[in-house]
């Protein structure tokens, strides 16, 4: 591409499919122009960029797309599709990876853990992917991740998640744990003069394994818990937690409520006349994706504690939100995890050029210290336990669905997934 400015005169006159797909490219642009010197890089023999029979050809490199469409992740998981659908087409539209351009070969999970090992297997072994971009709970990642480590494969993960966990074939894009709770946590105490806590969550590793996070962090700083419960993916009950919400009088509900369970948890809170104006809540869950569902009207006053919100003030998100709802309509959001899954692909490219290969091995040896300027939330560089250095930031929930970010870190926090005292 070349440096020079398009004359928009003959841009307007060209048949209008030819420009929108130069508009498309142009979308990538600002992200393409903070690329470091040698990204656009010049295609290489096949024989010398694919030495383990991926599904690279001299023209074409495949990747797979692994999330729920269906099922009570698919409120959330959505999103990532599009994001990370959204960054191929630009990358492609900037000439691909190492040369060739990206194919896609998406597979639904289904909101099953067993499901996603079964289609992990397939793209790697049937389909030999060079890529999956994909898994959004835990349990979805601890079932994929054996099926990765035995063929050799690379996931980029999107979702915020609990830590204690590090593989050479994953990429976390999301926040650890300790990146994303314990700024949060030191906020509202700072912030609400906060001293006790009723914790909520669905019951899988990621919810409880935070919590777990949480409750040595609040007793650690002289605080108390008065109340921790757990409920099944797609529970819609939640009157009796609510009534003992209310019994105990926290000065903060911490939230880690997952999927389509949020819709009935929150328009249930506002039900029983807790107003969240009056009442703290904190969710490390719910991000603009979940608020579709959830209807903002229902969780307005609610804060989040994520490191990324669709109304960050920065070119590169002007951008990024511009050509999102360009791709996906102008009703479209976007959260935490989609955002991250757009780096995914982004991230890999990088890594790719600078390994001059697309061989898991070379891929994964040579992603310590990819910087990605472009990203929408900031800055990020991957480090060298394959977690993204990143700011933690809290919004406050708006009634049409979007956040004010009231609080963010002045500097990256280095990932740390197996933190001492914690574990």
């Amino acid at each position: 591409m070349s440096s020079d400015k398009i004359d928009a005169d003959k841009l307007t006159s060209l048949p209008s499919p030819l420009r929108r797909k130069l508009l498309l490219g142009m979308a990538a642009l600002p992200a393409v122009g903070l690329l470091p010197r040698g990204a656009l890089a010049q295609a290489l023999p096949t024989d010398a960029v694919n030495t383990t029979k991926l599904a690279v050809t001299d023209s074409t490199v495949k990747v797979g797309i692994l999330h729920s469409t269906t099922g009570t992740m698919a409120i959330s998981e959505t999103g990532s599709v599009q994001a990370e659908k959204l960054a191929i087409a630009q990358i492609n539209e900037m000439g691909g990876v190492l040369g060739r351009k990206i194919e896609v070969i998406q597979e639904d999970g289904a909101s099953d853990w067993p499901t996603f090992a079964e289609k992990a297997r397939k793209l790697l072994v049937e389909d030999k992917v060079a890529a999956v971009f994909g898994c959004w709970t835990s349990a979805s990642r601890k079932a994929v991740l054996p099926v990765f480590e035995q063929y050799n494969g690379m996931l980029y993960y999107p979702t915020f998640y609990e830590g204690l966990e590090q593989s050479k074939n994953v990429i976390y894009t999301g926040q650890e744990a300790t990146q994303q709770i314990l700024a949060g946590l030191d906020w509202v105490t700072k912030e609400k003069g906060a001293k006790s806590f009723f914790l909520i969550g669905s019951d899988y590793i990621w919810p409880r394994t935070s919590n777990k996070i949480a409750r040595k962090h609040i007793e650690m700083h002289g605080q108390k818990v008065v109340g921790e419960e757990y409920f099944p993916l797609g529970h819609t009950q939640f009157n009796s937690v609510i009534n003992k919400i209310k019994l105990t009088k926290p000065d903060v509900i911490y939230a880690s409520v997952v999927g389509g369970s949020n819709v009935a948890f929150y328009k249930q809170l506002k039900a029983a006349g807790i107003d969240l104006n009056k009442q703290v809540l904190m969710t490390i869950s719910v991000t603009e994706d979940e608020m579709l569902g959830i209807g903002g009207e229902n969780i307005a006053g609610a804060y989040a504690c994520m490191k990324y919100f669709q109304s960050l003030k920065n070119p590169n998100n002007e951008k990024f939100v511009a050509a999102f709802k360009k791709m996906w309509g102008g009703e479209s959001v976007i959260g935490d995890v989609t955002q991250a899954g757009y780096l995914g692909p982004w991230l890999w490219k990088l890594t790719a050029e600078k390994a001059k290969s697309f061989d898991i091995d070379k891929i994964a040896a040579a992603s310590a210290g990819i910087e990605f300027t472009g990203a929408p939330e900031g800055y990020v560089r991957i480090h060298e336990n394959h977690h993204l250095w990143s700011k933690t930031r809290v919004g406050r929930a708006r009634t049409d669905g979007q956040f004010d970010v009231v609080f963010e870190t002045a500097d990256l926090i280095e990932p740390n997934p197996f933190p001492k005292g914690y574990q």
